[in-house]
């Protein structure tokens, strides 16, 4: 048969495979704009448009494509012209991470997106998800809203300036980890297991083996006899070491068993099917509180090497401490108030699943050392972490780190998701065995079986309180259960309980925390490590308290918060490199109190709504303990532009524009003279990574102290050269001002090459000190008692992240946290069958915010400057998550009378519980 299509009026006659999708075939032939978020038509991250109508093209025959026109991102723009809608987008920064953009793009750039949908985006945009942005920034971008800002030579902090990469994301021409062209490629799938805990007798790879195309098949006999965590921190003892590249114990139903490699993923798939494997099934348990029970079979019989605090009784991490006594506590209150909570597993669902491309290139190559004509590894991988992913893999396979390159393109959300190693150290092994290119790229099921989810929490608390609402005694019982795996989880424990109690004060507390091996999917980092699951207890325990005491909740926050120059203390001791650095606690509660004051959002509801409000509060600490690494280089340029180096990865938080905005500000130049290279091991000097909070306070403060010195060896240099008096000199974007005289930045770097002087300067900060940031999140929603459906009416939240270096970006991530939290609040839960096995595995299984669910936050900024942050500015990408459950259940108790204890609130468990409260009522009478 013939075959013909149309790519961006570019000829194609390449018949697609049988059965081949859309996408599968556009990306084939180099259109990396079209995405993979979902291969099931949920995400619409691979939308085209076909004869100018936008459809899903993981769904769409590619065969049923001949004879038409399609159209991918890439061909949006004219004669080098941007869409007017990518121009709107760019306008409004209309994105984060971007690996949503393209589909947007193609579905709101349509003939048939008329005026009747966009006064309708809720259903317009029903077919395309966003993980980041929470909607806002999409809808001022269809609607043409401008926000972003024009850079100005030394002014650039504080004002909204446009991403860097912000015309390659609506163009397509952004690079994502597997938007390269690999020659030879081989292609890898998982076999895993499935069963809860078992044993491999034997494994018969023959079969597999013989599958053409197939061309190796990997087992735990082929894998390095050592033990490490999946968990990348600056320090690795922070993780219990538990975990192998193959192992032949399985302790959850999808760990993988073995690993097919082979020519096409086909072939791989088959492959795996083709694997039998004999397992003796062991005994499994599920529930942490039975696993730490005598009697529980063990999950992990390791020694003391691993670095498990009670292997024995699956306690993988565990802390227990008290200031005072708490039994005095409760005996001097005059209202007691304990009830225990629990959280749910969520997954990160980053629209990119976990995956990397390993490969080889000779030493030198990327532009670090000087070849030697030997070869070196090179791992491009969807990561936040390349630093650590890198001596990782030198560890695990006696590898120098200089023959180890790892680098993250622009990575498509990460959440704390790809703090991760879950990829490369297996797909490492393979391409050392075949010495051959390797691609392991996740599917969107492997994502919730195979990658990590947030932990699963119970929180019993118990407050103490005299009738003046003074606090007299604080307790926790916390439960975090870790999955088969402790990456991540002593950690996540312990940040859990620290500034969540921290931030009151109280004369007595006590905490006795436990994470717990279960056989279940293992948890990880997520945003908000531990603290969002146990703030939404406190903060809904304090409300609670403050309806027995007869107090205005807020009231009685002001009363026992922590205040400006305290420390935070609590019963496991105090952090002290930990500081209130800068103050805005009040002031986020004065938002809240502004909202209630002039609130007439409760006219909104439907007649015989039930409407209620609830607020909370929260802190968090800028940067994790035990130290942070960032290292930066800023160097001048020949045509006197300026180069920066730092390690940080970007995907959608926003540092590469923030890393700038300081350059600029420090040069006296603008942000659109200044290029920067980051997230590669090669280029770059080390950096610990992007997470907890340390963008911009730590590998910030680095790139600042960076620029600072250059901007003032510059000076001092010109200062030499031009024989004027170093306070007569003044650095603007181009040139050097020497009391009416201007040199240029090209004759200085001319200058000072000849003289042998480096125009370039280092930055380096550890992490230490750390200050603390505040939110506060309120909401106004309606219930209908008949169905159990809940709207927000109104919310508002309050944010003290210092000074704002850029406030549409800012805006844009707590708006993002706020809608993931609303996801986990409302609908988000990674469900597992009685056996252990996710039943949630796709994304019509799994419910994610889409645009109709995420209402528009009024977001409020404290008028601080911290002392510690790089210009004053404070962190705000994870803490906006935290009070928002909490907020939210404490509006559905003022609603509806009731206190609900679980998340999420799924609407029928509302209705359940309003029933049963009618029922009560009803028998009361």
């Amino acid at each position: 048969m013939s075959f013909s299509i149309q790519v961006n009026g570019e000829a194609f006659d390449a018949e697609p495979r049988a059965g081949q999708c859309l996408r599968t075939y556009l990306r084939e032939r180099g259109w990396f704009g079209v995405k993979k978020g979902c291969d099931a038509g949920d995400c619409g991250a691979c939308t085209v448009q076909v004869d100018g109508e936008p459809v899903h093209s993981c769904l769409y025959p590619a065969l049923r494509a001949g004879g038409r026109a399609v159209t991918t991102v890439e061909g949006l723009a004219k004669d080098g012209e941007l869409h007017p809608m990518q121009q709107q987008f760019l306008d409004a920064q209309g994105f984060q991470c971007g690996f949503c953009t393209a589909g947007m793009l193609m579905t709101t750039s349509a003939a048939a997106f008329d005026e009747e949908k966009r006064a309708d985006l809720p259903r317009a945009l029903k077919g395309n998800l966003c993980r980041c942005t929470g909607y806002r920034a999409i809808e001022d971008a269809v609607r043409g809203v401008q926000h972003t800002e024009r850079p100005c030579a030394g002014q650039a902090v504080g004002r909204s300036l446009g991403a860097p990469a912000g015309p390659q994301v609506v163009t397509g021409t952004a690079r994502y980890t597997f938007d390269v062209e690999v020659e030879g490629l081989l292609h890898m799938k998982l076999l895993r297991s499935p069963h809860p805990h078992a044993r491999i007798v034997a494994i018969d790879t023959s079969a597999a083996l013989r599958v053409p195309g197939v061309v190796a098949v990997l087992t735990h006999e082929d894998a390095p006899d050592k033990l490490y965590s999946s968990a990348r921190h600056e320090h690795p003892t922070e993780d219990p070491d538990d975990t192998r590249v193959l192992d032949d114990v399985v302790r959850f139903v999808g760990q993988r068993v073995a690993a097919v490699v082979a020519e096409s993923e086909g072939a791989a798939e088959e492959g795996c099917r083709r694997i039998v494997v004999e397992y003796e099934e062991l005994p499994y348990v599920l529930d942490p509180e039975e696993a730490m029970a005598p009697g529980a079979p063990v999950i992990h019989p390791k020694g003391p090497e691993s670095r498990i605090a009670r292997a024995g009784d699956n306690v993988c991490g565990e802390a227990h401490g008290e200031t005072g006594d708490v039994e005095q506590g409760f005996a001097e209150a005059d209202v007691v108030y304990q009830e225990t909570f629990r959280t749910q597993r969520v997954q990160h669902a980053s629209l990119e699943t976990h995956g990397c491309v390993v490969s080889f290139e000779a030493a030198g190559e990327g532009g670090g050392a000087e070849g030697t004509g030997e070869e070196r590894i090179v791992v491009r991988s969807s990561t936040q972490v390349p630093f650590l992913t890198r001596r990782a893999l030198c560890d695990l396979y006696d590898l120098p780190m200089e023959k180890v390159r790892v680098v993250a393109g622009r990575v498509g959300g990460g959440f704390g998701g790809k703090q991760e190693m879950l990829t490369e150290d297996i797909a490492v092994l393979a391409a050392l065995r075949l010495h051959r290119p390797v691609q392991l790229e996740f599917t969107r099921a492997e994502q919730f079986y195979g990658a990590t989810t947030r932990h699963p929490f119970t929180i019993t608390v118990k407050l103490g309180a005299r009738r003046d609402g003074t606090l007299t005694a604080l307790q926790f019982r916390v439960v975090a259960n870790t999955g088969a795996y402790g990456n991540h989880g002593p950690a996540v424990m312990f940040h859990s309980v620290g500034e969540s109690m921290g931030v009151y004060r109280a004369p007595h507390k006590k905490v006795d925390a436990y994470s717990v091996y279960t056989n279940g999917v293992p948890a990880g980092a997520f945003r908000g490590y531990g603290l969002g699951q146990v703030t939404f207890a406190v903060e809904s325990a304090m409300d609670e308290l403050a309806r027995q005491l007869e107090i205005d909740p807020l009231a009685l926050r002001e009363k026992n918060i922590i205040g400006p120059g305290e420390h935070m203390e609590g019963p496991l001791g105090e952090e002290e490199d930990l500081h209130i650095a800068s103050y805005g606690l009040d002031q986020c509660l004065g938002v809240v109190r502004t909202a209630l004051e002039n609130d007439t959002s409760a006219e909104l509801a439907p007649e015989g709504w039930l409407v209620g409000q609830g607020f909370a509060m929260s802190a968090i600490a800028c940067g994790p303990p035990g130290g942070h690494i960032a290292d930066a280089t800023v160097q001048l340029l020949e045509d006197g532009s300026y180069d920066i180096a730092v390690g940080t990865a970007e995907f959608g938080n926003g540092t590469t524009t923030v890393h700038k905005q300081i350059t600029a500000g420090a040069l006296g130049t603008t942000v659109d003279r200044i290029a920067i290279r980051q997230s590669d091991t090669d280029l770059v000097k080390h950096d610990t990574g992007a997470f907890g909070s340390a963008g911009t306070v730590v590998a910030g403060k680095a790139v600042m102290k960076a620029a600072n010195a250059l901007a003032e060896r510059i000076l001092s240099f010109t200062a030499e050269y031009a024989r004027t008096p170093r306070s007569q000199l003044r650095l603007t974007a181009e040139a050097v001002e020497c009391d009416g005289r201007i040199v240029p930045l090209k004759e200085v770097f001319e200058a000072a090459r000849a003289a042998g002087v480096e125009v370039s300067a280092d930055g380096h900060f550890g992490g230490s000190p750390r200050s603390i940031a505040f939110n506060s999140q309120w909401f106004r929603i309606a219930v209908d008692p008949d169905s159990g459906e809940m709207r927000i009416l109104r919310s508002v939240h309050g944010a003290d992240a210092g000074k704002v270096i850029n406030p549409l970006q800012c805006r844009g991530q707590v708006e993002g946290g706020v809608a993931q939290a609303l996801g986990a609040t409302l609908f988000e839960q990674v469900l597992l069958d009685d056996r252990g096995e996710v039943t949630t595995a796709a994304f019509r299984r799994y419910r994610l915010p889409a645009f109709a669910d995420v209402p528009r936050t009024e977001v409020h900024f404290s008028d601080t400057s911290d002392a510690i942050g790089p210009l004053g500015a404070k962190s705000m990408s994870e803490s906006p998550f935290n009070p928002v459950p909490p907020a939210f259940a404490n509006a559905l108790r003022d609603a509806t009378g009731i206190r609900f204890t679980e998340a999420p609130f799924l609407r029928d468990k509302v209705w359940q519980a309003l029933d049963e409260h009618r029922r009560r009522a009803g028998r009361d009478r």
